[in-house]
């Protein structure tokens, strides 16, 4: 195979890619996506990923952090590095060991109930920006996508 044979498919590979690839669209969205509701919750001192952890406590809390891994589809140091900040601000905090010492269960404290609380319209508003940005049909395919995927990739 000739030096332009190579050339040629690789440039046909790479196109075929960069139009076609869903990682590096679903990326793309995941990224406008952040910084809208970053935009929205900047006045609170946290970032959508850490908003998003704040929720997931809420709903499912006291989880483990394995559990809450799994719920949010993080691996453990991408984790562990979105709960320090919250840990830090008195947002969430670790229960005690369980018979084993190996669960400390997360809950969020009366101070990060109070963020969760007072950062909710903020939330909306950027929910409505996103929806407005996305289209009903836009907006309902990723909540019905979102809705199938398996419970554990990771």
């Amino acid at each position: 195979m000739s030096a332009d044979r190579t050339y040629s498919t690789s440039d046909e590979a790479s196109r075929n890619i960069a139009h076609r690839c869903l990682l590096t669209r679903t990326r793309q969205i995941s990224r406008v996506m952040t910084t809208l509701y970053d935009q929205a919750l900047r006045p609170f001192d946290i970032h959508a990923p850490q908003f998003s952890l704040l929720v997931l406590i809420m709903e499912f809390g006291p989880i483990s952090r394995a559990d809450l891994g799994r719920r949010n589809y993080q691996d453990r140091s991408t984790l562990t590095r979105n709960l320090q900040p919250l840990i830090a601000q008195g947002w969430v905090c670790e229960g005690p060991t369980d018979e084993g010492g190996r669960l400390r269960p997360l809950s969020l404290t009366a101070k990060g109930k109070e963020l969760l609380h007072g950062a909710t319209p903020a939330w909306s508003a950027a929910q409505e920006k996103a929806n407005a940005l996305m289209g009903e049909a836009g907006a309902t395919a990723i909540m019905d996508i979102a809705s199938a995927l398996p419970r554990r990739l990771i």
